[in-house]
């Protein structure tokens, strides 16, 4: 199993990605079309926010069709908070797209990620969906990873590849996020794609626990936003066998799609908004999934950890603090925590008690562009992964002029 970030092409689908004047900058995209030319079925996964956005309404509803064909998306205006004038506007996005196409509006997926509280300049839009199909291709994914991007500062594409009972396998993704990135479900946008041949059903369940250990994992500022979704479309072109049961293929799958979703949730807590260092949280030994989870999320969750790691404090007792309130039972006493980068490797904190250590060490641990807190609670057998970011003044000064 190979995983690249890169973006593999795969058999029967086209993307493109170009400017339609919704971002004010000409010079970025902000259209993405995404098409399969043969029936898919899709997995989605969409925000935890109750005031979501008119798109994910919408693709919500249509993700229950059998096929989804197409995913649209525009870039630099959220359609969020906008009324029942913004639920038209999606309807009218996906309407048209499907015109365009020759498929059902129903086999549509229609995201929108920017500005909330501001209509969609839906006029605008529509006069460039012929554009942004007629421009549909199979190297076209390049355009398209750009078009969706806000305040990142790079494009999010993976892939994986291998080999399922002598069929290649790949799936590919590109995905976007950089502030309002929290878990359940991280603020963000994600879409895959991939040749399996598998039912909608299973494809469902193998992305709803492939996000769960991924893009639910990462934290950089605590928001959870109104438009956040990940949508996975198989079209069944490697020929394999149709995978319709739980079993040895069907794990094959969901472990190269958790994987691939792993690395995209990473790049997602690298490229945080201002951020300086990537943090990843390693905890083991705890009594339950459930505590592993909630305790690594509200370590790597914590403002105050962040700022921490910002100033390369080994401040551990903000660690320990964030495990304690997360809601989890556990014994403080059994607690080890240590920090782990290419500086080096620094014990901080031992069955219950702080330890001496080398500042000068401590500052070579932390100073490194990816630090691990590495977290064992000597209390059971499970384990969890957890990703974000420093917090840095960067941060307050992207996120205070946002809207101009």
């Amino acid at each position: 199993m190979k995983i690249t970030n890169q973006f593999i092409q795969i058999e029967g689908f086209k993307a493109s990605g170009i400017y339609s004047g919704i971002k004010k900058d000409p010079n970025k995209k902000d259209l993405m079309v995404l098409y399969s030319e043969l029936p898919a079925v899709s997995g989605n996964v969409f925000t935890q926010n109750v005031a979501c956005a008119a798109p994910v309404h919408l693709s919500k509803s249509n993700a229950e069709s059998h096929y989804t064909q197409a995913i649209v998306v525009n870039s630099g205006n959220a359609n969020a908070c906008t009324g029942t004038q913004g639920d038209h506007n999606a309807q009218l996005t996906s309407s048209h797209l499907a015109e365009l196409l020759n498929i059902s509006s129903k086999e549509v997926i229609v995201a929108s990620t920017g500005i909330i509280g501001v209509q969609l300049p839906i006029t605008t839009l529509i006069e460039s969906l012929p554009k942004a199909v007629a421009s549909l291709s199979s190297d076209g994914f390049e355009n398209a990873s750009e078009a969706i991007l806000t305040t990142d500062t790079f494009e999010k594409k993976t892939s994986v590849t291998f080999n399922l009972n002598g069929q290649d396998i790949t799936i590919s993704g590109m995905s976007k996020g950089s502030g309002m990135i929290h878990p359940n479900m991280a603020t963000m946008l994600g879409f895959f794609i991939s040749n399996i041949n598998i039912t909608k059903e299973l494809l469902q369940k193998a992305v709803s626990e492939s996000v769960s250990n991924s893009f639910n994992m990462i934290s950089v500022d605590g928001d959870t936003s109104t438009n956040d979704m990940v949508s996975v479309l198989a079209n069944g072109s490697a020929g394999n066998q149709l995978i319709d049961t739980e079993g040895l293929a069907y794990n094959q799958f969901k472990d190269a799609l958790s994987l691939l979703m792993i690395e995209s949730a990473k790049l997602i807590a690298k490229d945080g908004e201002g951020a300086t260092k990537l943090l990843e949280v390693n905890l083991v030994g705890a009594s339950s999934e459930d505590v592993a989870k909630k305790c690594s999320k509200a370590v790597i969750s914590s403002s105050l950890v962040k700022a921490a790691f910002f100033g390369n404090d080994a401040n551990w007792g903000r660690i320990v603090c964030a495990m304690g309130y997360s809601g989890s039972q556990f014994n403080v006493d059994k607690v080890d925590v240590a920090f782990e980068s290419q500086g080096g490797l620094l014990k901080v904190f031992e069955q219950g008690a702080g330890l001496t250590f080398d500042e000068e060490l401590a500052l070579q641990v932390l100073k490194q562009d990816m630090v691990k807190i590495n977290i064992n609670m000597n209390d059971g057998e499970c384990n969890a992964q957890a990703w974000g970011c420093d917090l840095t003044y960067e941060y307050v000064k992207i996120n205070g002029e946002y809207r101009s």
